[in-house]
Parts: C-alpha cells; structure tokens; sequence
C-alpha cells in the first residue's frame, strides 16, 4: 500500500465471497475525509480503477508499481523515504533492497500507467 497527497494504492486479498470494490473505496474515502474535517475537498481523485491480478509475475508488478509511486510522482527520490507505504514492511521481510529504484525507472513497471 501506498499513501499519497491526492491517491492511494493497495492490493487487497477477497474471499469470493465479498468483491464490491467500489463500495470498498467509498467507504474508506468517506472515513477518511471525515477524520479529516481540516483537509481541502475533495481530497481524493473522483474515481477508481480496479485490477484483478492474474498470476504471480502481475502481483509482483503491481507490487513494485505501488511501492515506486512516491517516486514516479517527485515526492521522493527514494521509496524507502516515503512514510506513507509498505515498502519499508517489504524491505524488513527481505523483498527488496532499501535502495530500490532510487533515481530509476524500475524495468518491471515500465509503461504502466495506473493513475
């Protein structure tokens, strides 16, 4: 997962039975902005895209996608330093390297574009 100004990016886990994403996003976007009555409206961008992953080479894309978004967008120049994202958890486990994608473009998720 991953945090940013104006979006977030996560990968969530269903057990068939409940898959309503939509309602899903609404309902964090709506708790979220109430916690946070002092933020700008709107807070979120508008709308939502979901993405079922395939198979195991697409989940790690996505990973690397989520994790190297501070850094697409110029918050950082490093995913280890962005606060807001799992990437650190991952790093602990021994995923990734804590200088991973520093200054580059990640050859995994080269021509995605998931804004």
């Amino acid at each position: 997962m991953v945090v940013l100004p104006d979006h977030l990016h996560c990968i969530w886990q269903f057990d068939g039975t409940d898959v309503d994403y939509s309602l899903r996003w609404q309902m964090i976007k709506s708790r979220f902005a109430r916690m946070s009555p002092r933020l700008p409206k709107p807070i979120w961008q508008p709308r939502c895209w979901e993405h079922m992953i395939r198979d195991e080479k697409d989940l790690h894309r996505h990973i690397d996608y989520i994790h190297n978004n501070p850094v697409k967008h110029g918050y950082v120049a490093s995913s280890m330093t962005w606060s807001w994202s799992s990437f650190g958890n991952f790093v602990s486990k021994g995923w990734y390297d804590s200088d991973w994608g520093a200054g580059i473009e990640v050859d995994t998720i080269r021509k995605m574009d998931l804004e």
